[in-house]
């Protein structure tokens, strides 16, 4: 790690040990003197709406309200310094699952899951508070509130800086309460406080004992015992189970009619060239993006979960301050039939009569996949494969792109792992339609997205690392710890050529730092996205299904 990087990491790390409160305005020179390529403009007094549009989404609405953030790993922590999150209202950031609870006097309470939240944590509020104060200084400038009434992106883009399209994107992000927003911000001079409580890696570990232990009352309930063999996955919530639930394909006339009357108008039009044969989109990608569309503007999550229920995929939500879904998928309960036909030809009764489950979990942050993996290999010694498909920022590549590496850098722990991974060309490339898959890549596990900038990104590039990424490292680690008799290594060299497990990494490329491509930030991958989200969901599902010789050839 570069040393203004390491210094502003170790200048948080130091100040959190007080048990006072920090100012979080004491950061802000050090937050400038990295250079972060995700916010490259903190130094200056041009506005950065892109490092502002990612840290508002990964913050709670209001936080801009608040006046002290305390941060902790259990909420036995809070109540022990006399605040009670149970008496408090819960948030959460649109992209970032993490459990914030709403106080009285502009305190807020923030639950931790690894070392890696507050890495990711403290960088982002400096950011949203960088900028924040910088757009209320040029709305005081011009005199806000301005008479002429609603403002727009064009004219915000004109009268205070910044590019028409992240003014747009903003005032999306912020809804009808835009002008509402704009007026606070104008009226504010935010000056947030931090406090950390204690941690500890006992209290890590303890927090995700309680998450996965409605896990494995889940498995038990099911008939599952601990004889099961078990392929983890860690992945999202939508794709493997639009690949094995046939639900979306069997709503395509309900989906098409929903798109038709109320649906977005790229959805519209995406629809259009379907009919036309203007697209090399995949047709039941597109419904399954529908799925989930209708699902969120119509609330009908719960008749989704029902009609995957029956068969035989369970999915439990958090429950704890480790905000990371859970499926349970026993492929015996599977209906053949209605898998999708991108899966293969299968055999029908080697799945009936196989006693494998898929643990599919919604993929963590940072040192949390380690916390995770760990604890599910302590209880349970019958892995039989462990996949990983994630976001990250590519180097070489294209966002879409999907990027298969043999070496993994871990920063945590200094160790590089060699693999010898599940996945390759071959196994993706037949379902891309818009993105390329990429393989015999380096990828490099890095604490945070702000702690980078150009010239450490340049160093793993003169390297050959060209995947940047949060969670590959932990889950080598992990791996390490289900093969050798002692903990992962640190500074170490590891060739993970002869494992117990099956064991394979895939990321898709979210966004392309070296250009400043905002889309991980600013926007979402939407519909385009889930190609590669999908073409890697079917391999892992194909290896699954080869491994319970249930794939023919």
């Amino acid at each position: 790690m570069p040393s203004d990087v390491e210094l502003y990491q170790r200048t948080y790390s130091t100040l959190l040990r007080s048990r006072g409160e920090t100012k979080l305005r004491i950061l802000e020179s050090s937050h400038v003197a990295i250079e972060s390529s995700l916010h490259p403009l903190a130094g200056a007094e041009d506005l950065d709406l892109g490092a502002f549009l990612y840290a508002t989404q990964r913050l709670p609405a209001t936080i801009y309200q608040g006046r002290l953030v305390v941060m902790g790993q259990e909420a036995e922590q809070f109540a022990s310094v006399g605040l009670d999150l149970n008496d408090w209202p819960t948030q959460e950031g649109p992209a970032r699952r993490r459990q914030w609870h709403e106080g009285p006097d502009g305190t807020w309470g923030v639950l931790l899951s690894s070392t890696s939240d507050v890495d990711d944590l403290i960088p982002t509020l400096v950011a949203y508070q960088i900028e924040w104060n910088k757009l209320r200084r040029k709305l005081n400038a011009i005199g806000w509130p301005k008479p002429q009434g609603l403002p727009g992106a064009a004219e915000c883009s004109r009268v205070l800086g910044g590019s028409t399209e992240d003014w747009e994107r903003l005032q999306e992000a912020w809804g009808t309460a835009f002008a509402r927003r704009l007026g606070e911000v104008a009226a504010t001079n935010l000056s947030l406080r931090v406090r950390m409580l204690g941690g500890s890696q006992t209290s890590y570990a303890r927090l995700t004992r309680r998450w996965w232990t409605p896990v494995r009352h889940a498995l038990e309930q099911a008939g599952i015992g601990r004889e099961a063999p078990i392929y983890f996955v860690s992945s999202n919530t939508h794709s493997l189970v639009n690949l094995l639930s046939g639900d979306a394909r069997a709503r395509e006339s309900q989906l098409v009619e929903w798109v038709e009357r109320a649906g977005p108008h790229d959805l519209r039009e995406e629809l259009l060239r379907f009919r036309e044969e203007r697209t090399p989109g995949s047709w039941n990608n597109f419904l399954y993006f529908l799925a989930r569309e209708q699902a969120q503007a119509e609330r009908g999550k719960q008749q989704r979960r029902y009609a995957e229920e029956a068969r035989g995929i369970l999915h439990l939500n958090a429950t704890s301050g480790l905000r990371v879904a859970a499926q349970v998928m026993p492929l015996a309960k599977l209906d053949v039939t209605a898998l999708d036909d991108r899966l293969g030809d299968l055999d029908a009764e080697a799945i009936n009569n196989s006693g494998a489950v898929i643990i599919n979990i919604d993929y963590p942050l940072g040192l949390a996949a380690y916390n995770i993996l760990a604890e599910i290999s302590a209880d349970r010694d019958t892995l039989r494969g462990v996949y990983v498909l994630g976001k990250a920022a590519t180097l070489n590549a294209d966002v879409g792109d999907v990027m298969i590496s043999n070496t993994i850098f871990d920063e945590h722990s200094g160790t590089t792992y060699w693999l010898d991974n599940a996945f390759d060309f071959d196994d993706i490339a037949p379902y891309l339609r818009f993105g390329s898959g990429l393989d015999n890549q380096r990828a490099v596990t890095v604490r945070s997205t702000f702690l980078q900038n150009r010239s450490y990104l340049d160093r793993y590039y003169r390297e050959a690392y060209t995947v940047v990424e949060m969670e590959a490292g932990p889950y080598c680690d992990a791996v390490y710890e289900m093969a050798e008799p002692d903990r992962y290594p640190h500074d170490a060299q590891v060739n993970f050529a002869k494992l117990p497990i099956d064991f394979g990494i895939v990321h898709y490329a979210s966004d392309t730092p070296f250009t400043q491509a905002r889309t991980l930030g600013a926007r979402g991958m939407s519909y385009y996205g889930m190609d590669s989200t999908y073409a890697t969901s079917i391999a892992i599902l194909r290896r699954i299904f080869e491994l319970e010789g249930a794939l023919k050839q």
